[in-house]
């Protein structure tokens, strides 16, 4: 694997604020100049003493440096704001596109990058907190971090031009989850599956999407405004296991209460999807 090209300081800014709400980085912009500013307007007392001296250059360095800062970690910060409001809109472009298309074969006219970022979306808009790791290529690790309360998930995502996922994959999850400490994955294609994959992940805690599901998701999630950075908490929601008939988590569609007859939880009630078994989405009952 090729070794990360090292960055600057002001690439590393940039990249951090874009990952956050655009008004984090305007924020950002207008606290630092304010503070560099008032350094770099501040008097130097005039010197009387070699001690003073010393300490007079330390000055005269930091003004020197505020004088700078208070045009450049704005503008850096600025940047950082004008990507990542670029990134909302193109994320909310992507969910419209499938919303709006047809059939399915939308997902297959994206490249992988936006493919991450509609799947990032899709999950956020179901009340996760999504982290995009940057990825590691076309056909990377771990795509994204996902976060509800305090349980952590992973997803790995499969563009079209790995339209038939295998069981390596879903082994290769199910072992970072366990050295990551997450509860669940997902792996999402926007293909499908092989018979093998699908066996491995019942007895397993990883959900498998394929590009059908995912656009049955997409297309029941409410279309209205929100925010879409990365690390942003979402807005609270209502628990979906103590509302009546909630929607599945996986497709959308209203689910329905059900008894489990054998393994470790028989006897116990639970909600399950409506569209089981083309999908096994579940809600415990506490």
């Amino acid at each position: 694997m090729a070794r990360k090209k090292k960055q600057s300081l002001f690439e590393n800014l940039i990249e951090i604020t874009a990952m956050l709400p655009w008004w984090v980085g305007v924020f950002l912009a207008l606290i630092t100049y304010f503070v560099c500013n008032h350094f770099a307007t501040a008097e130097i007392p005039s010197t009387t003493s070699l001690v003073q001296m010393g300490a007079n250059v330390s000055s005269q360095i930091g003004k020197t440096f505020a004088m700078m800062g208070q045009y450049l970690f704005p503008f850096v910060f600025l940047i950082g704001a004008s990507m990542s409001a670029y990134g909302r809109h193109k994320r909310a472009k992507l969910i419209d596109n499938v919303q709006e298309s047809p059939s399915a074969s939308v997902l297959n006219g994206m490249t992988w990058q936006e493919f991450e970022m509609l799947v990032g979306e899709a999950f956020r808009r179901r009340g996760y907190t999504v982290t995009e790791t940057g990825g590691g290529g076309a056909d990377g690790g771990v795509d994204l971090v996902l976060r509800k309360g305090s349980e952590k998930f992973l997803v790995q995502c499969k563009q079209w031009k790995a339209y038939k996922v295998g069981v390596t994959t879903i082994r290769e999850l199910y072992g970072v989850m366990a050295a990551g400490g997450a509860v669940g994955g997902f792996v999402v294609t926007s293909g499908v599956f092989t018979h093998e994959a699908k066996s491995f992940a019942e007895g397993i805690n990883v959900d498998l999407i394929d590009g059908a599901e995912l656009t049955a998701m997409i297309k029941n999630i409410q279309r209205q405004p929100q925010s879409i950075i990365v690390t942003t908490q979402p807005a609270l929601q209502p628990d979906l296991a103590t509302a009546e008939n909630p929607s599945c988590p996986k497709c959308g569609i209203a689910m329905v209460k059900r008894t489990a007859k054998q393994g470790s939880n028989m006897g116990k009630t639970f909600w399950g999807c409506n569209n089981f078994p083309k999908c096994r989405g579940v809600i415990p009952i506490e």
